[in-house]
């Protein structure tokens, strides 16, 4: 693995459930009085029980994966995450932690062949701090290519002078900080095998969506070239927690603007309003959510691309 050829990669139409502190949060605050200590798994499960036999890959975290493994539809691949709860990263570099239970040298025993990692990434940071994010990413790579493992990376970026990335400023100088980080990572020093990128535009500010302040040709223009860099490495779009809606129309905007994506990896897109069905109606409402609407919108998004 590491940069291996495109072909080897089959179209990835992924569902993610790999949130930690933050979905346990709102599960909690759904449930209500009902709320107990295993109602995290449960709703992971029921995500991965429902939807793996519609997608051909699901990502799961460090902390529940070997459990949910087991739940697998035996058509959709298994993806791992190979962090620490993202959301309790409190360095002021943001350097995600690794997991103190799983190493790259446990994938192939547990049957996952693909490894995820997640990193939020400042093109224009430091220097000292980006240079230990290459170190990091690097290793990774590496001890993949080592083991046979394929390494999907997932760079989330940001910009040390603007704090609000729902901001017109920001939206203004993603499409660049998209572009900047693939190109960076596609360097085959990384030996990445698949990017997993944001969507380069926020649609809130497109024409047709938002406030206009993006034609429709200058937000596909940023589709195509946000996805340049990457060469023969292949991309995977990620939802960011937009609404269904909107990612749906990302995903055909991308098409649209002609970029030969290898597919989506979506989560909180496709089963965020389940977390309420849990709260209202228990497991039974949650599974029949997920088995029902979750699946229509798991489809819609297969025929944006």
């Amino acid at each position: 693995m590491g940069n291996s050829k495109p072909e080897s990669i089959s179209p990835m139409y992924g569902v993610a459930v790999d949130q930690g502190s933050g979905l346990k949060a709102a599960i909690a605050e759904a449930r209500g009085a009902d709320a107990v200590e295993t109602d995290l798994f449960e709703f992971k499960k029921a995500v991965v029980e429902c939807l793996s036999p519609e997608a051909s890959v699901l990502l799961v975290d460090a902390e529940y994966g070997r459990e949910l493994l087991p739940h697998y539809d035996a058509s959709c691949e298994k993806l791992l995450a190979y962090e620490a709860d993202v959301y309790h990263i409190t360095t002021s570099e943001r350097i995600t932690a690794l997991p103190d239970n799983l190493s790259v040298a446990d994938y192939a025993g547990l049957g996952v062949r693909r490894l995820k990692f997640f990193l939020y990434y400042g093109p224009r940071s430091s220097t000292s701090t980006n240079e230990k994010k290459h170190a990091l990413v690097r290793d990774i790579g590496a001890q993949c290519a080592m083991h046979g493992i394929e390494f999907l990376f997932e760079p989330i970026v940001y910009d040390d002078e603007i704090d609000d990335a729902s901001s017109l400023e920001f939206a203004k100088l993603k499409p660049q900080l998209v572009r900047d980080a693939t190109r960076i990572f596609a360097h085959p020093d990384f030996r990445i095998d698949v990017l997993k990128v944001e969507i380069p535009v926020n649609l809130a500010f497109v024409e047709g969506f938002g406030t206009g302040d993006f034609n429709h040709e200058q937000a596909l223009e940023a589709f195509r070239d946000a996805a340049a860099p990457a060469g023969e490495i292949p991309l995977v779009y990620l939802s960011a927690g937009v609404s269904f809606e909107w990612f749906e129309q990302s995903l055909k905007l991308a098409a649209e603007a002609g970029v030969e994506a290898a597919g989506f990896m979506c989560g909180r897109a496709i089963w965020s309003d389940a977390i309420s069905e849990f709260g209202q109606g228990g497991k039974a409402r949650l599974n029949d959510w997920l088995a029902g609407e979750g699946r229509r919108r798991l489809a819609r998004l297969k025929a944006a691309l």
